[in-house]
């Protein structure tokens, strides 16, 4: 007994060490452009954001990336939650009253800030992409871009976890300060 607590305190001192030396380190390739200057009161998810326009201004850098892009109607943009607040491992979403693990919501405070929105492309105009129900904070630091598609992106599911018993709807829902 005693030999495998010693291998379980090898092994999470190595874990430990691999986590500590590792640095990922991300650089915006663009700047995501909304009519929500507030964290207050906006769409919680896109299903909310219904109509709402915005733009995805895309570094010159990176423009040559956009190649093709206007072929496909939604786009998946991955985001830096750049006014989240410190990350919390339990939170109270915006669609529940009880707290949950965080990685069981979609709330901004993660270890890793990272925001996913699923939005409508309407057009490419150089480096701008035209995109309608966006979620986004006014000046988040767009990370990547990748085109939605059904035969990838979507399935029929089973279960929603607490969202289940819950109830209330996304396109309900505003944010409020709670995570900022």
């Amino acid at each position: 007994m005693v030999s495998k607590i010693a291998t379980v305190t090898r092994t999470d001192r190595l874990n430990s060490v691999k986590r500590s030396t590792l640095s990922i380190i991300y650089q915006p390739i663009g700047t995501i452009h909304s009519p929500f200057s507030s964290i207050e009161d906006m769409p919680i998810q896109p299903a909310g954001a219904l109509g709402v326009r915005g733009t995805v201004e895309v570094y010159a850098e990176f423009a040559e990336g956009l190649k093709d892009l206007d072929g496909f109607s939604h786009l998946v943009l991955l985001y830096h939650f750049h006014r989240a607040g410190p990350a919390r491992l339990v939170v109270v979403p915006f669609l529940d009253k009880r707290e949950h693990g965080v990685f069981a919501t979609r709330a901004p405070t993660r270890p890793n800030p990272i925001g996913i929105s699923v939005v409508e492309l309407l057009r490419v105009e150089g480096q701008v992409l035209h995109i309608q129900n966006v979620d986004i904070l006014d000046g988040t630091p767009l990370l990547d871009i990748k085109p939605y598609v059904p035969q990838f992106d979507h399935f029929e599911v089973e279960r929603t976890g607490w969202l289940q018993a819950a109830g209330g709807s996304a396109a309900e829902v505003k944010s409020d300060r709670r995570f900022g």
